[in-house]
């Protein structure tokens, strides 16, 4: 891409990446076929897709040979006539899907990234580069997608080459929504209720805001301490976040927290004690229902006694009328 001066970086920071469940499913297959799971190796491979200016839509992939040295990051092998070949048999197949950038598992960046991107400049002028993090306890959206610039420094101070982040979300079309929704049912416990998935849900971005904050605590401490450099952008929406938190020193607003609180935590204690009430009860009806039981079979029982003893007594009585009839 050519030098972009802080205008053009304005503007390109507002264009939206659009991944297609597809494409998660592709490179998570990618990976697993070609990483084992205790090997911190990464997969690369080509995005397909439309450019429309605002939105970039990432609508297929495939993979490509990629080797890299562990030890050291600038030694790196990729298979170009690959891509080649393989792009030209997919535009035999769909001519509407271009080729739009790459990706690969990071899942961070890596100091070969710029030189992996200068080479995908042969096939598109502007590559969109996606991070698809395949690790299975990821939480929240695991995409993060970058655009490879030269800023031009307003004080005419000699450009770099950098990545800029771009927002990224994830949607499907008509067809790829009803294949989701199959696979999730397959996946899905039937046995967890609404509520119960409503929870597993809260509890799953509460951890992933609990990354975050970690990450940004990271950032702080590496920059106070000298190791990392000060970014003024990524201090400004700090500023901002922070301004938007709620003053906790405000009586009127803690005192709306506390009462908000207490009626949940009330609404929780009435809902324990009417299933603590609810259970007591069928285990009531179930220890009556048990001994009605019992008793019947008690007096089924008995009654079976007594028509038994009844048949035996007419059988001897049977047996004594026929001898005394032989003896006469």
């Amino acid at each position: 891409m050519v030098a972009t001066t802080t205008e053009q970086l304005t503007a390109l920071a507002s264009t939206t990446v659009i991944v297609h469940p597809l494409v998660l499913l592709s490179v998570t297959d990618h990976h697993a076929r070609s990483v084992s799971r205790n090997s911190h190796k990464r997969v690369v491979g080509v995005l397909l897709g439309q450019d429309n200016g605002k939105t970039i839509n990432v609508a297929n992939s495939f993979g490509i040979p990629f080797e890299e040295d562990e030890k050291d990051s600038k030694t790196w092998f990729l298979d170009h006539n690959y891509i080649e070949g393989m792009y030209e048999m997919f535009k035999k197949v769909n001519a509407r899907e271009r080729m739009i950038g790459w990706y690969h598992t990071g899942p961070k960046l890596r100091a070969s990234d710029q030189e992996i991107n200068d080479l995908f400049k042969r096939f598109i002028a502007k590559p969109v580069m996606v991070i698809v993090d395949v690790r299975p306890n990821t939480v929240g959206i695991p995409t993060d997608a970058y655009f490879a610039v030269e800023e031009i420094k307003d004080d005419g101070t000699e450009t770099r080459k950098t990545f800029l982040h771009v927002p990224s979300t994830i949607e499907a079309e008509e067809a790829e929504e009803i294949g989701v929704e199959h696979l999730l049912r397959d996946i899905k416990d039937s046995t967890t209720t609404t509520l119960a998935t409503r929870v597993s849900e809260q509890l799953a971005s509460l951890r992933g805001l609990q990354s975050r904050l970690s990450d940004i605590q990271k950032y702080l401490a590496e920059m106070a301490a000298g190791a990392m450099p000060v970014n003024h952008q990524i201090v400004y929406h700090l500023q901002d976040a922070l301004n938007l938190l709620p003053n906790l020193s405000d009586l009127d607003l803690t005192q709306s927290f506390t009462t908000s609180t207490n009626d949940q935590m009330l609404v929780v204690y009435l809902s324990s004690l009417l299933r603590a009430v609810i259970a007591l009860h069928a285990l009531v009806d179930n220890k009556a229902s048990i001994g009605r039981a019992e008793f019947e079979e008690g007096v089924d029982g008995e009654k079976k006694e007594e028509a038994n003893a009844e048949k035996k007594g007419e059988k001897e009585g049977e047996k004594k009328e026929t001898k005394g009839d032989e003896e006469q």
